[in-house]
């Protein structure tokens, strides 16, 4: 079985442009991704997914494998769900390319769960959160069944807190392992009214019948969004 790890980076952030190649300790953030991504056990290879030249040329010069793609993808899962079509492999692993802080041994468990479990077409990952941090809307929660499968992901808190001390809240760490023809399927599924509210891509797969398997994790530390979280993560990544 072959898994490849897929790291889409497109230039044209609206609130950061071109933060793939932001300096976080005197290499670009894609570079910091890309490393955490190929320590991973399991992973065959590891491939950057962009529309820009100015990329393709930082990613050459680390000796990183990078793929172009267009430039009019509406999401990441649209740009790698591209490249997806072109190579081979058995499964793919979407890392996102402002995620520095993402942890190897996170990658890992989700390829040890794709070559383990045939029937999980998707997998992602989640961790325990406070309600406080749960009520605030980019905080992306999921709540699960009994096997860890996804019922619902929301903006809102939930689950509701009607009882006092019953609720716990678990935020979604976007970062998927998917069945390369789950990943190929997604571009042509119906938008659910559910997605376009919340805007949440993975949704989608939820309202197609695709169930998406959670894995239990610790919090990684924040991605980077905005030119203000340059510091916070360059701090963590140096700590």
């Amino acid at each position: 079985m072959k898994i490849v790890a897929l790291i889409p980076t497109r230039w044209g952030s609206t609130r950061f442009p071109g933060k793939a190649l932001t300096p976080l300790l005197n290499k670009p953030m894609v570079a910091h991704v890309w490393e955490k991504t190929i320590a991973a056990k399991g992973i065959d290879d590891v491939i950057v997914a962009t529309d820009d030249e100015r990329i393709v040329r930082a990613v050459g010069e680390f000796g990183g494998h990078v793929e172009m793609t267009r430039a009019d993808h509406d999401s990441g899962s649209d740009r790698i769900a591209e490249v997806a079509e072109r190579i081979e492999a058995d499964a793919i692993i979407n890392v996102q390319g402002d995620e520095p802080l993402v942890r190897s041994s996170d990658l890992s468990r989700l390829a040890e769960l794709m070559r383990d479990d045939p029937e999980v077409q998707v997998a992602s990952l989640c961790h325990a959160i406070p309600a406080k941090e749960a009520a605030n809307p980019n905080r992306v929660k999921v709540v699960r069944n009994a096997l860890g499968d996804a019922l619902y992901f929301s903006r809102s808190l939930i689950p509701h807190p009607r009882d006092e001390g019953h609720a716990r809240y678990w935020q979604h760490a976007g970062v998927y392992a998917y069945r390369r023809e789950a990943l190929l399927a997604f571009p042509g599924l119906p938008v659910p009214s559910e997605e376009r509210a919340e805007a949440l891509e993975q949704l989608r797969f939820l309202a197609a019948g695709i169930s998406i398997r959670l894995i239990e994790t610790e919090p990684s530390g924040p991605g980077v969004d905005t030119p203000e979280d340059v510091e916070t993560v360059e701090k963590l990544l140096g700590g």
